[in-house]
């Protein structure tokens, strides 16, 4: 059996303001509200990036830190890749999104700066990662 990651889900303070704060500062569309303002998925390419209500988690029985500006980034980050970073990261901070660290050369090629959504989640603002090798299978030897 294989898995493959299908959704992303946030548990936010408020779901409509958070995914207006996506729109306006990463140029995503949403895909739906549900009716209940308690979960929202944004249109993202393969994997389902959503939002679901704190309150969403408590009926689900989950007892979560919640995300606050206030505090610091929870331990993961968004990673939201664009053609230009710079311009992205611009636009990002100017929607209301919190400065972290401006994008910056990366060794392996890529182009990574972050910032803070209105929750305090990290998100990283990026180039695509330039071809690189393929990846050596796990159960590969390396003494070849």
């Amino acid at each position: 059996m294989s898995a493959r990651l299908g959704y992303t889900i946030l548990y936010v303070a408020d779901v409509e303001a958070t995914v207006s704060f996506y729109e306006a500062a990463f140029g995503l569309r949403r895909k739906f509200i549900h009716e209940s303002n308690l979960y929202a998925e944004m249109d993202t390419g393969q994997t389902t990036l959503s939002f679901a209500g704190e309150a969403m988690a408590e009926m689900n029985g989950l007892a979560i830190r919640p995300n606050r500006k206030s505090d610091l980034a929870a331990g993961f980050e968004l990673a939201l890749i664009f053609s230009d970073p710079n311009d992205a990261y611009r636009k990002a901070v100017a929607a209301g999104a919190t400065p972290v660290k401006r994008p910056e050369n990366k060794p392996w090629g890529q182009i990574v700066g972050y910032v803070r959504d209105l929750n305090g989640c990290l998100v990283e603002i990026a180039s695509a990662m330039p071809d690189l090798p393929p990846a050596r299978p796990h159960n590969q030897s390396t003494d070849e």
